[in-house]
């Protein structure tokens, strides 16, 4: 048997026909196995009907759906090559990747609509379908496709090493690209999940992070299906509704951001019921260890990290329940049937493999492991750059102790160097993120004619009455950061750009810190 994410499906719906598989939200529509199958199987034929073949690609353009979550596995049926897009993309990102994937379908909802009007002229070639009502005269109504097409089960062959997916990188430093996955890798993902989520049948999982991302998608999403649970579609994380779908549904497991569980930790607990709620995984971003306290302590909750990256499915390493406090910090260890490597940094091109450094030194952080992707789509050099040798080369920085967990300092892109001395970011912003008086906080490296580059902190305040000179003495005094390594200055600001991932996009902050000091403004 050629193991699919279509077949893995067909087999969650001939175990649980009659269990209820998902609950749109914001439609409030519910679907056990057997029903969404049929919807499944009709939108399959459909996209057939629209002439869509075997490695075709069909890409979606929402916020979390069921329909998104449809079209995933009525792709993986047909052969098609999914490739759902970030929501929060502007006009020309979407064309961008409209002209690079060249997909035969597009899904979109209402909520994108006007993205799409200013660019679908220029693909008269794809099918733009809406999922939602009053469908605009260039498009196609979903809902009546699907309606129209047969429940029968598709009967085309699809094999493990065939393309299921191609996910865009989240483009924190430019242009995305086109990650490509098989079936056979995302299985293996999600097996590795179940294992580590300790995942069941009897689980209700919540989707608040967006369903494009692999973090959802591959790490939540399709292996609470692989099981039998059921998964809860929330349109958009608010940390309200979050708190009122734990209650009313009896959530026990959802992924989220960090970001986005400091969010739910600023909200009245004691008005929600949560003893539902068992566990809770993160990753996308580190999470500072005094939130993993107050998580602990606010929520009740376990906690389990992953880390990775979209290339590689994405998890690569997982911190366990029984890890979060004594190793608090830290990534990890690798996942099953993976290797880590911390390796020296090569300037001039890819770096050595083979070029291992020792424990607790900080180098690139490289990997293997089946989850690895295909390759970039229509970017063949950048392929080989990134895959160099059999190993995925992840651009981040960090090290192994002496006990194989994985330390994820930065990426090396982010990290500062002044007076000849390296700071990585995140050692600052974990001192900075431990005062009560802030709420989110990043580190960047500014120009400075005298020490090549300087450490400034943007701080989102949590108290109002925070001043630079109270978070300044806050950081002399930390017996976990160097004199040298303390921010020099401060700038305070509402809110840090994020991707949809969680990640902060420092690229921005850097333009910003330029604008802002060629002007000559204090901080």
């Amino acid at each position: 048997m050629s193991t699919t994410i279509g077949k893995i499906f067909d087999l969650t719906v001939m175990k649980f026909p009659n269990k209820e598989a998902l609950y749109d939200v914001r439609k409030n529509v519910r679907f056990t196995y057997s029903e969404w199958n049929d919807e499944v199987n009709r939108l399959a034929n459909a996209l057939l009907a629209e002439g869509v073949k075997k490695g075709d690609r069909v890409s979606t353009f929402t916020f979390n759906t069921e329909e998104l979550g449809t079209s995933f596995f009525a792709c993986a049926k047909i052969g098609a090559v999914f490739n759902p897009i970030n929501f929060r993309l502007m006009g020309e990102e979407v064309a961008f990747i409209l002209s690079d994937a060249e997909p035969k379908v597009v899904l979109f909802e209402k909520a994108v609509e006007p993205v799409i009007a200013a660019i679908e002229k220029r693909f008269p070639h794809i099918a733009f379908w809406y999922i939602d009502g009053d469908t605009p005269e260039y498009a196609q109504s979903y809902h009546e496709k699907v309606e129209a097409a047969e429940t029968r089960p598709v009967e085309i062959e699809v094999d493990e090493n065939d393309l299921c997916a191609i996910m865009y990188t989240s483009g924190t430093t430019g242009r995305p690209k086109g990650v490509m996955h098989k079936h056979r890798n995302m299985v293996e993902q999600s097996l590795i999940v179940v294992g580590s989520t300790k995942l069941g049948a009897n689980d209700v999982g919540l989707v608040t992070a967006p369903m494009f991302h692999c973090a959802e998608l591959h790490c939540a999403f399709l292996p609470r299906i692989h099981v039998g649970g059921s998964n809860v579609i929330l349109h958009q994380f608010a940390p309200k509704k979050v708190l009122e779908l734990i209650d009313s549904e009896k959530i026990t497991k959802f992924f989220a951001a960090p970001t986005m569980w400091n969010m739910l930790l600023q909200e009245n607990l004691s008005d929600y019921n949560i003893e539902s709620l068992k566990l809770g995984l993160y990753g996308a971003a580190p999470m500072a260890p005094s939130l993993v306290h107050a998580c602990h302590d606010k929520l009740g909750i376990k906690l389990v990290q992953a880390y990775g990256m979209t290339e590689m499915g994405p998890a690569i390493t997982f911190l366990s329940e029984d890890d979060q406090l004594t190793k608090a910090g830290a990534a990890g260890q690798a996942c099953l049937n993976h290797e880590i490597r911390i390796v020296k940094p090569n300037e001039d091109g890819p770096s050595n493999p083979d070029d291992i450094l020792p424990p607790g030194e900080s180098g690139e952080i490289i990997v293997q492991g089946p989850c690895m992707m295909s390759g970039y789509f229509n970017r063949e050099e950048a392929s080989e750059k990134a895959m160099y040798k059999g190993w995925y080369h992840s651009g981040d920085i960090g090290y192994l102790d002496e006990e194989g967990y994985l330390w994820v300092k930065d990426r090396v892109d982010d990290m500062i160097i002044s007076g000849g001395e390296n700071i990585y970011p995140r050692e600052v912003e974990d001192v900075l993120h431990a005062h009560e008086g802030v709420l989110d906080v990043a580190i960047v490296g500014q120009p400075d004619d005298r020490w090549g580059e300087s450490v400034t902190a943007f701080v989102v305040k949590k108290d109002p009455q925070v001043t630079e000179e109270e978070l300044d003495e806050w950081c002399k005094n930390s017996d976990s950061l160097a004199n040298y390594k303390r921010p020099r200055k401060y700038l305070f600001v509402d809110a840090l750009p994020r991707n949809a991932s969680g990640k902060i996009q420092k690229f921005v902050l850097r333009k910003q810190m330029e604008e802002l000091f060629s002007k000559g403004q204090p901080t």
